[in-house]
């Protein structure tokens, strides 16, 4: 299973919570992705908010949730859409779960960034690929997204 670590924000938390409770079991491989943009290599990629960081709090939270889980944290630089298809292969994934952000009122009207971003991976991924958004406190529960139901909502 690989899941992708980029976001600032809790949905890259928020996926690897729900893919740890409902899609990974004991002994399997868990890899967090986390991928520096190229643009990035000009400044010094471990002073910003995307640094390798982000994927190493992460694995440590997974294995005080579910230590019986091998994690790994894997840190690349490059494009990422070619970045992330390329190591989904590479470590023969047979799931990518992906945090998808909540909308904002701008992104009611204009899809934003990371909406396309998962859209393609779950367009054009040959493994499983979910999109995973939490919902609000309110209503909790999740949203899930694959190439055959988008944003179905499940709560648990």
């Amino acid at each position: 299973m690989l899941i992708l670590t980029n976001n600032r924000s809790t949905s890259a938390k928020d996926a690897m919570m729900w893919a740890l409770s409902h899609v990974i079991n004991k002994g399997d491989l868990l890899t967090l992705l986390h991928i520096i943009p190229p643009h990035k290599s000009q400044r010094n990629p471990l002073s910003s908010d995307s640094s390798p960081h982000l994927a190493n709090s992460l694995g440590s939270l997974c294995k005080a949730f579910k230590p019986e889980v091998e994690v790994e944290a894997l840190v690349i630089q490059g494009p990422t859409l070619t970045t992330v298809i390329s190591q989904v292969k590479k470590v023969e994934a047979s799931v990518l779960v992906l945090g998808q952000k909540k909308p904002s009122l701008i992104n009611c009207f204009f899809k934003s960034s990371n909406e396309d971003f998962v859209e393609q991976c779950i367009n054009n991924e040959e493994c499983l690929t979910l999109g995973v958004r939490k919902q609000s406190r309110g209503i909790g529960g999740y949203l899930i997204s694959t190439r055959w139901q988008k944003n179905f909502w499940l709560l648990a």
